[in-house]
């Protein structure tokens, strides 16, 4: 389900008007997030570290609400949730795009997630997903810690889907650290959204959800 926004009473009537004029809107940032807890947990439990912390990534989207946000034939929209596209990697160097619904519980998320996986990595070729406008594009580089990222992009386009990227895990004093890189729609948000989403997904990475398991 999704709401409209009547752009003539939005409070970022202004902004959206000037940022959605540009032939590039999107700015970034990179940031490190502190994904000991989480390491933890995934170990404890035998679960996917990377379907814990993209859980994770997807409820603090959730509960931010320009993340759900999109601009649709010139008119901004509002979704009740968003969930997941991600690429998958392959055994064999290539990757496809896979998607992924969102579930408040764990659980039902990695039960649909395998699934999706599975069928992924069993098949060839790109497989372009058929999504929707309500998805985060996410991505994982987890050879490599970066300091900034870019994006593949057609400017014809018109895209207004976040896109969130995980870099390597690293030990840094003891601490399991790892980047990530947000790219947001600035007709849609600004840095203090952004900054919102990452305390949010810093306070889950901090915390064991131990009944999420059963």
């Amino acid at each position: 389900m999704k709401e409209k926004i009547d752009i003539n009473t939005w409070i970022r009537k202004d902004h959206f008007k000037f940022f959605s004029a540009f032939e590039e809107p999107f700015f970034g940032v990179t940031v490190e997030v502190d994904c000991t807890a989480t390491y933890e947990e995934a170990k404890e439990h035998q679960v996917s570290f990377f379907l814990l912390y993209l859980h994770k990534s997807l409820v603090a989207a959730n509960h931010v609400e320009p993340f759900s946000y999109r601009i649709i034939d010139g008119e901004v929209w509002k979704y009740d949730t968003v969930n997941a596209a991600a690429t998958i990697n392959r055994p064999n160097g290539t990757f496809g795009f896979g998607y992924m619904d969102f579930y408040e519980d764990f659980e039902d998320f990695r039960t649909a997630a395998n699934l999706e996986i599975e069928k992924v990595q069993a098949s060839t070729g790109l497989i372009p997903s058929s999504s929707g406008e309500n998805v985060i594009h996410y991505s994982a580089l987890p050879w490599l810690s970066f300091t900034s990222l870019s994006h593949a992009r057609n400017y014809a386009y018109q895209d207004s889907c976040p896109k969130i990227s995980f870099g390597k895990l690293r030990d840094e004093n003891g601490r399991k650290i790892m980047s990530v890189s947000i790219h947001v729609n600035h007709a849609l948000m600004d840095g203090f959204n952004v900054a919102q989403f990452v305390d949010c997904y810093q306070a889950l990475l901090n915390r064991k959800e131990v009944n999420a398991y059963g």
